[in-house]
């Protein structure tokens, strides 16, 4: 596509989010002031001279938005850094924001100057989301004390640990029990993964798993899922540059009754958590939330942090973050089992050899390199993640020569990252030998980031690596995965649906089982 089509493709995509507005004259409205400013370009003011990070010249007001790709704007950075270098910075409308590329910047940020960008920024999309409280979308002390009670007790509950492990097995059967009903027809892998990977953490926070069937249960499963699809839309990325877009703006809404709604079910389940509270018998996160905030209540404790509000932000955080990530991420590695059937083949070749019938457990990952190997490559390639969730510079800093003034936008390119040329032999093809030494053994890659890097890193990685092991290994010790009939591995179509994750674009799968195969 040459740049000038590239550029017309961008500003269609502009004004086809704009026919979300209500009313044809605000349209219009809105339509002529973009023209206004589109023409004022010829005043562009040069960019600053100095020791700023280089980048495109912004227009007034629109920034460098006509330059993005809206629809997927990680890929304009990635082709911006060729010309700016792995430092630079672009205008998202009036604001400056600066995008991070390639391992060596993104760690050296994230780590080793952790402090300095280790703020959250919050964007308008995620503020009426989050509104600052919880875990995810704040910072300060109520960010650290958020996080620390939650690593405290999702480890008491098991995360990462047998309790975890033994949640897991359960729900597995469960989720081979939905696949089975298919027959081995073509069936849509989204509902029935998502489901039972949200039931992990729905046992860890609540203290007990739902059933599929549980209206209830599902109705928030795919509320926070169709969130996170439109929170990445093209009109939330404007509603984040021009909030007083906002009332115009149907994703907006959609958003907003979906937070309602989900507040409602969620307060109906923490207070039945309330009414049956046994401070000797902790159920769950929300149990020890609760005992912890009836204690501040007792002692007398003033300005005390667990409040409701953090509460149903931290339980949302949890259910959101631990339900999309690792569930997408299960249906690439199924998607690209059938289309890559060759390693499928070795796959299951390994786990019918070491395991055989019986359960797959934590304790045989070791054993199967290649297996792994392959969870590895999958988290790499789909790269569910690419810009990572945006930090804010947390004082006046200067990195790698460039000066980056506090309360500045930062996006690490994690895209950049999981396929930079540099660390990576093919970076853009499905390669398990990326995680395999001379000897077949699974080998530790540094940028391997799909977690992201320091203060922070998601604080759910082990509970996540526990549950795609064992969940990938039965899935594949159970069942060979293929195209519908009539569809070719070649035809399964790899290209991601953008929202604020990257999943698979909708296919159907045939499960077949394997029965008969296994070893006793």
């Amino acid at each position: 596509m040459s740049a000038r089509a590239q550029k017309l493709r961008v500003k269609m995509s502009v004004v086809e989010s704009l026919l979300q507005f209500s009313s044809t004259g605000t349209l219009l409205g809105a339509l002529l002031m973009l023209l206004v400013l589109y023409l004022l370009s010829s005043g562009t003011k040069s960019q600053k001279e100095g020791k700023e990070p280089p980048g495109p010249k912004p227009l007034p007001l629109l920034g460098n938005l006509l330059t993005i790709d809206l629809t997927r704007p990680f890929d304009t950075f990635f082709e911006l850094s060729k010309s700016y270098g792995n430092i630079f910075q672009v205008f998202l409308g009036p604001k400056k924001t600066v995008i991070l590329v390639g391992y060596k910047t993104v760690k050296e940020a994230l780590v080793n100057h952790a402090e300095e960008f280790g703020d959250r920024d919050i964007a308008p999309s995620f503020r009426i989301m989050n509104d600052e409280h919880g875990i995810i979308f704040s910072n300060g002390e109520n960010w650290k004390e958020m996080r620390r009670f939650a690593l405290s007790n999702l480890r008491d509950f098991g995360m990462g640990k047998r309790g975890s492990e033994e949640k897991i097995i359960e729900e597995i059967q469960y989720l081979k029990g939905e696949f089975d009903k298919f027959e081995e027809k073509p069936f849509n892998t989204t509902q029935p993964v998502n489901y039972a990977v949200s039931n992990i953490i729905s046992s860890i926070v609540y203290g007990s798993r739902f059933e599929y069937t549980d209206p209830q249960f599902t109705e928030m499963v795919d509320r926070a899922n169709e969130n996170v699809r439109v929170g990445g839309s093209i009109s939330m990325g404007l509603y984040n540059t021009f909030p007083w877009l906002g009332p115009l703006l149907k994703s907006k809404r959609i958003i907003v009754k979906n937070i309602i709604q989900s507040r409602e079910q969620m307060m109906k389940l923490i207070k039945a958590l309330q009414e049956t509270l046994n401070p000797q018998d902790r159920r769950g996160f929300v149990d020890s939330f609760l005992i912890r905030k009836q204690n501040d209540v007792i002692s007398g404790k003033k300005d005390s942090y667990f409040h409701d509000e953090n509460l149903m932000m931290s339980v949302t955080n949890l259910f959101v973050a631990g339900t999309d990530t690792t569930g997408t991420t299960l249906r690439w590695g199924l998607m690209l089992m059938a289309k890559y059937p060759h390693i499928q083949d070795r796959v299951q070749e390994e786990i019918d050899r070491v395991i055989g019938g019986r359960q797959p457990v934590v304790e045989d990952r070791k054993k199967l390199p290649y297996t792994d190997a392959v969870i590895h490559e999958t988290q790499r390639l789909a790269n569910i993640v690419p810009l990572s969730l945006p930090h804010v510079t947390s004082c006046d800093v200067t990195f790698n020569g460039y000066f980056i003034k506090k309360g500045t936008c930062v996006l690490p390119l994690l895209t950049s990252v999981l396929r930079d040329e540099n660390e990576w032999k093919t970076p853009n093809t499905f390669n398990p030998q990326h995680f395999l030494d001379e000897k077949g053994q699974l080998k530790k890659r540094d940028a391997f980031m799909p977690f992201s890097a320091g203060r922070r890193a998601c604080l759910g990685e082990s509970l996540a690596r526990m549950e795609l092991f064992l969940f990938f290994t039965s899935l594949l010790q159970h069942f060979r995965f293929t195209p519908p009939p009539g569809l070719s591995e070649d035809e399964l179509d790899l290209s991601p649906v953008v929202g604020l994750t990257l999943t698979p674009s909708p296919y159907k799968l045939c499960a077949i089982s394997r029965a008969e195969r296994q070893l006793n």
